[in-house]
């Protein structure tokens, strides 16, 4: 965090979270969270709070927040139907490293639009968005079937140079 120190006392209009990790094992970090939790998610909110005074002052701003059509496939829920965040960080017994990734982007894309309902009134926007399908990236490199999917995908999927030129 001490390397965004840089921006404490700069503009700055535009801010994208786009760290994430994908397919791990299962792993605690040193401040006791499941690691998947931590570095898509945890990392961002983190970031983003520190930053927040300088994307009020910098307005018009907008924080853009990778997540990912994956959140569909998880909840928050418990058997009873009520939120359960001891989900997010389960014990080594319990964990798929899917189903972390997965609940990590649903919990971007609540922050999101939480952080829009907060700071849209002072001109600070934020957006979740989806980076688009089978795009050739490391992120599942952890997991040899995944990246052998991307793979046997990739000639039919754009490119990350080739979506670049179509923003």
């Amino acid at each position: 965090m001490k390397k965004f120190n840089f921006f404490l006392h700069r503009p700055l209009h535009v801010l994208v979270c786009n760290a994430a990790v994908c397919t791990q094992p299962w792993a605690l970090t040193e401040d006791g969270l499941e690691s998947t939790f931590q570095i898509c998610h945890l990392g961002h909110f983190l970031l983003v709070q520190s930053l927040q005074d300088v994307l009020r002052r910098s307005a018009p701003a907008r924080v853009v927040v990778v997540s990912s059509e994956s959140h569909r496939f998880t909840d928050l829920l418990d058997s009873c139907g009520k939120v359960d965040l001891a989900l997010l960080c389960p014990p080594k017994k319990e964990y798929w490293s899917m189903l972390a990734y997965n609940r990590a982007k649903l919990c971007n894309i609540l922050f999101s639009n939480e952080l829009h309902r907060r700071l849209s009134p002072h001109g600070v926007t934020s957006n979740a968005v989806h980076p688009g399908n089978m795009m050739y990236t490391s992120i599942h490199r952890s997991w040899w079937l995944m990246t052998f999917l991307f793979t046997l995908a990739r000639p039919f999927t754009k490119s990350m140079v080739r979506e670049k030129t179509s923003l």
